[in-house]
């Protein structure tokens, strides 16, 4: 793994701990009690915390990006953990995925309901 993806690997540790021991007075453990409902919510506040960041300007706007980009992975990552989806089992869905455009691979999925339609 390169070096520059360990904090990842680490962070991915702790959430596997926090979802099996679910520590008292953790905010980890708060979410993961939560739920999907409760994980999805602030997964969907720190994506859109991060649209906003990135269309600021300058290099103030950039770090304010990169900042709330951590935020999402994060809280990603906790639903992963919370779900028991590793991070190379991800990493093996975007190898698989490599080399095909992304327009292809959305046309191979199966359909969905008719809510979701409109979001295509």
């Amino acid at each position: 793994m390169p070096e520059s993806l360990l904090p990842l690997d680490r962070l991915m540790a702790t959430l596997r701990t926090r979802a099996a021991e679910r520590p008292e007075g953790s905010y980890t453990t708060k979410l993961m009690n939560g739920g999907a409902e409760a994980i999805g919510r602030k997964i969907r506040e720190e994506a859109e915390e991060l649209i906003e960041a990135a269309d600021e300007p300058d290099e103030a706007g950039r770090q304010h990006a990169i900042y709330e980009a951590g935020d999402l992975i994060y809280h990603a990552m906790v639903m992963m953990a919370w779900r028991g989806i590793e991070l190379d089992e991800v990493a093996a869905e975007l190898a698989r995925r490599e080399g095909t455009s992304g327009l292809v691979e959305k046309a191979s999925r199966p359909a969905k309901k008719d809510s979701d339609a409109a979001d295509s």
